[in-house]
């Protein structure tokens, strides 16, 4: 009999967790992400270290690379009730396990698969869905906030022009593709 999958199950699978293992979120040294990724996972520890495209100036051109989510931390899955989380303090590129009281604390359940849910198999967080000409928006920031719009295009930096009503005529706005929501109306 076939069983589909659900989305966290799908998500837990792909980050090759085991039953009974727990997120928890492990410090790392400066630039040591892939000496602590190599050294974890030659350890039988699964890591998560989700990433977004950023696009920095770099003297006149423009450099779009990953970066992490997170700067200087990684999920690391563990059985809280082995103490093998020793081991992880103890990798190199780790500086600790986010602890409280001289015990590591787990990351909120379903937190890191939710992250996943939203990235690739690689861990780069995917593009939210692209606005088409038409869509109709509702601002979510600025002096705006809560008002209807509908977008007149869309550019591949991340910026919408929106079609806003004021004052019985309609204006067009520049806004980050983060100031807007998709409507449901």
């Amino acid at each position: 009999m076939f069983h589909s999958r659900t989305p966290i199950d799908a998500a837990l699978c792909r980050l090759g967790t085991r039953p009974g293992q727990q997120w928890y979120l492990a410090q790392l040294k400066p630039n040591a992400l892939a000496i602590a990724r190599r050294n974890l996972l030659r350890q039988d520890f699964p890591v998560f270290a989700p990433q977004r495209l950023e696009t920095r100036r770099c003297g006149a051109r423009f450099r779009t690379e990953p970066r992490l989510l997170f700067p200087g931390y990684l999920f690391v899955a563990l059985d809280p009730a082995g103490s093998r989380w020793r081991a992880v303090n103890s990798t190199m590129g780790v500086t600790q396990l986010v602890a409280f009281g001289g015990m590591p604390v787990a990351v909120p359940q379903g937190l890191v698969e939710q992250i996943a849910l939203g990235c690739d198999a690689e861990g780069l967080i995917l593009p939210p869905d692209e606005l088409a000409p038409g869509d109709q928006v509702l601002i979510s920031a600025g002096p705006f906030a809560g008002l209807l719009a509908e977008v007149e295009r869309s550019e591949p930096e991340r910026r919408v022009w929106i079609l806003i009503e004021l004052m019985g005529q309609k204006t067009r706005m520049l806004v980050g593709s983060d100031a807007v929501k998709r409507s449901r109306a």
